[in-house]
Parts: C-alpha cells; structure tokens; sequence
C-alpha cells in the first residue's frame, strides 16, 4: 500500500481549511504537513491544495 503523498510546490496557491485563498509565509511540520507562518506558534493553521479541499471549501473559494 502506498502513503499518500503530502509534498506542497512552491508556486502552487495554498489554502485554509474553509477555502480561503492564503498567500504567507509557511512552513513545514515534523510530520511534512504546511502551515502558516515562518514559525510554528499557537496562531499557525495548516494549509491546503485545492484538490484537497471539501466540496464546500471548493465552493466558497471559487465564489471568492
């Protein structure tokens, strides 16, 4: 069985979970999910790509 692969391109739009558009700063966790920021803190959210957003999410981004 494969792992799915979580690796994040530069150049590629990032997202929060409810589809917001994000265009910070981020950076990489131990477990090689991105999130927000230059550094982790308590404020730091974890970012998507599109195809991994919910239908709902997909939907209020393109309606943005």
């Amino acid at each position: 069985m494969q792992e799915k692969d979580n690796k994040m391109a530069k150049g590629v739009q990032h997202y929060l979970k409810n589809g917001t558009k994000y265009n910070g700063v981020t950076h990489k966790m131990a477990n090689g999910k991105l999130h927000s920021g230059k550094t982790h803190t308590k404020s730091s959210k974890p970012v998507f790509h599109f195809k991994d957003l919910s239908e709902a999410a997909k939907k209020k981004s393109k309606s943005a």
